[in-house]
């Protein structure tokens, strides 16, 4: 972190005021979630105290805020990241015929996934079973697909969306020529 110390203490209370705001907590619910004094809580969000490090991580787990977060530049807020087409990684050695772009944060991995999926003539995609009451919503962007889930199978063509269990076995394949998907994998 480069910034300036006097930046961050002049930043500071306006985050914990309006954490604890957000939160719907008065400063005798923050005080005694904390254990920090209801006067201290109050001469911190005034920035007439500056608190320890101690301090300030009670204050961050009553509020359940990130301890970073509250010290990041407003404008954090307001920036867009890219990842350009070149950047976003992709996984070429899993399925058959088929090329997987992942188009999720890593930090996502397991919550709610997102990807891209080419499919070449015969290309397919089988997968064991995620976690107890995994989901996948996949849309076709171009071709038509084949999805299983479990017992249960069904065509699908460019346009059409299908939600099923991901907690089964469960694939997608391109029997009839090249295809393209958007899938969604929740709670993998």
């Amino acid at each position: 972190m480069t910034e300036n110390t006097d930046d961050i203490l002049t930043r500071l209370p306006a985050r914990l005021k309006e954490a604890r705001r957000a939160k719907g907590l008065s400063l005798e619910a923050v005080a005694n979630l904390s254990g920090v004094s209801r006067s201290m809580v109050s001469q911190i969000e005034r920035g007439e105290s500056s608190p320890t490090i101690s301090t300030l991580w009670n204050l961050t787990r009553a509020l359940q805020v990130d301890f970073a977060g509250l010290l990041e530049e407003s404008g954090a807020a307001n920036q867009i990241e890219v990842l350009r087409k070149s950047e976003v990684p992709s996984i070429d050695n899993m399925g058959q015929n088929c090329r997987i772009r992942i188009l999720s944060p890593p930090e996502e991995a397991g919550g709610h996934e997102v990807y891209d999926i080419q499919f070449d003539k015969d290309g397919a995609l089988n997968s064991q079973p995620h976690t107890r009451g995994a989901q996948e919503q996949l849309t076709v962007l171009e071709g038509s697909v084949r999805v299983t889930s479990g017992s249960a199978t069904m065509d699908l063509n460019q346009g059409d969306t299908a939600r099923y269990a991901a907690d089964v076995l469960h694939s997608i394949a391109s029997p009839n020529g090249a295809a393209r998907v958007f899938l969604i994998v929740k709670n993998a």
